[in-house]
């Protein structure tokens, strides 16, 4: 599938920007909007003219931190207001990324159920505090190089297409977590495929306990994954420290293998270079939808648009579906997911030609209620469509943020999807969890790893 033009923008940010790689913060009488016609993020407050998307209407904080996300019953009741179908795609296109158009044409059987729209999404009163601040003094110096913001979403009113990426990368999802992480490669005719993660997450730029401003080299998230099946996997450790910096001055990351009983420096956990045990269907950088060094492509805000997109999808997260009910031939069981009418950033990527990566553009949709980036459409050096992500979203009470559960990546070159970030059979994420000073310490994995 050729690249197409992206068209239908709305509102204030219906004009192309160029790619720049460094702007000013927003003037105080920009800034001024945050919390009175925008939301405390940056979102546009009212819902649009014709009423299919409503007011944003934060919801409260509710449940425990170690308990699962909490549903609401009366959405996850609720039937289909209609459905996107092959035979009427055509009357929905311009609200539909590519990768949807292309799975809607390429199997009959794939449907979008849409549902009412909801904006429950909401924070701590600490975040909109800082955001509020960072408005008006944060930077992006470069691509890779954020400065002048503390705890909240640094660029709430964007004007380059880097920022919108960079509230994702640092938005908040609690001091910290502990997730178990289900992966599934899904071939046609063939058994799924199950791997599962324990992945730890300490996340020290959005910290209400601890917060930093940003500069350069400044640490903003800590991750440790261990595979524990299936058994030709298990013991296997990933630690990454992500820090702001221009390429590579970015990650530092090690490897722990039982086959040789040491933890070793790791460059290679980045970029485009496949995840360890997803054999090739995931590459480093398209965990959470994105973590990669931004230095490798263009950015251009393309503005806002709105679009179906998976959204309060408490069913396809629910401990009553199993991983064998989620993993359907050729897609994901569409009887599952919730689609929804919201407005998104659109930002587009395209890669520096002496910085190659395998995905030649990417264009990413990003949730203006929560910064999550909840689908891209990703192009080969061929400019056709390759790759199509998919995240979940799922609104969390208990931290009072949003995530996405699941996430899928969609290989049409091969009909392969992969899964990812699942917990269905597992126990639920702990965001209540107490994580030690050394335990994303490189020597604390190998004492560990070696019991």
């Amino acid at each position: 599938m050729k690249t197409t033009l992206i068209a239908g923008f709305l509102g204030f940010a219906a004009i192309l920007f160029a790619a720049e790689p460094a702007l000013a913060a927003v003037s105080a009488q920009e800034a001024a909007r945050l919390g009175k016609d925008l939301t405390p993020i940056g979102a546009e407050k009212a819902g649009n003219k014709d009423g299919t998307i409503p007011e944003w209407t934060p919801g409260e904080q509710d449940g425990d931190l170690s308990g699962e996300y909490p549903h609401n019953d009366d959405i996850d009741g609720e039937k289909p207001t209609f459905t996107i179908t092959k035979a009427n795609m055509a009357k929905y296109a311009d609200k539909l990324t590519e990768g949807h158009k292309e799975l809607l044409g390429r199997y009959d059987d794939y449907k979008m159920n849409v549902y009412p729209s909801y904006r429950f999404v909401a924070f701590p009163d600490e975040i909109y505090e800082a955001t509020q601040k960072n408005a008006t003094t944060a930077e992006l110096v470069a691509p890779d190089r954020p400065q002048g913001a503390t705890l909240g979403f640094p660029f709430p009113i964007p004007k380059s297409g880097a920022e919108p990426i960079w509230n994702h990368k640092l938005k908040w999802r609690g001091e910290g977590v502990r997730r178990y992480n289900n992966q599934m490669i899904v071939r046609p005719n063939q058994p799924m495929q199950l791997t599962k993660l324990i992945e730890d997450v300490q996340f020290a730029y959005a910290s209400i306990e601890n917060p930093v401003e940003l500069e350069d080299g400044t640490p903003y998230l800590y991750y440790l994954s261990e595979t524990v099946a299936p058994p030709r996997l298990a013991g296997q450790y990933i630690l990454v420290h992500d820090k702001t910096g221009t390429g590579n001055e970015g990650r530092s990351a090690w490897l722990y293998n039982p086959g040789f009983r040491r933890i070793r420096r790791a460059p290679a956990v980045c970029c485009d270079n496949p995840y360890e045990g997803t054999e090739g269907y995931q590459f480093y950088d398209q965990v959470d939808m994105f973590n990669g060094i931004l230095d490798y492509y263009d950015w251009k805000l393309l503005g806002k648009k709105e679009m179906y997109i998976p959204y309060n999808d408490n069913k396809v997260a629910s401990d009553k579906v199993t991983y064998k009910d989620i993993a359907t031939p050729n897609h994901v069981n569409q009887d599952l997911p919730r689609y929804e009418l919201h407005r998104v950033w659109v930002v587009e990527a395209n890669n520096k030609p002496g910085l190659r990566h395998k995905i030649k553009k990417r264009v990413f949709y990003i949730d203006e209620d929560s910064w999550n980036i909840v689908a891209v459409d990703n192009y080969d050096q061929r400019d056709e469509l390759w790759q199509f992500q998919e995240g979940h979203l799922t609104v969390a009470s208990n931290v009072q943020s949003a995530g996405t559960v699941p996430e899928v990546i969609y290989h049409f070159d091969s009909g392969v999807y992969f899964v990812t970030a699942a917990f269905n059979e597992d126990e639920p994420y702990n965001f209540d969890v107490d994580f030690s000073k050394n335990h994303f310490s490189a020597s604390s994995v190998q004492k560990n790893s070696s019991k």
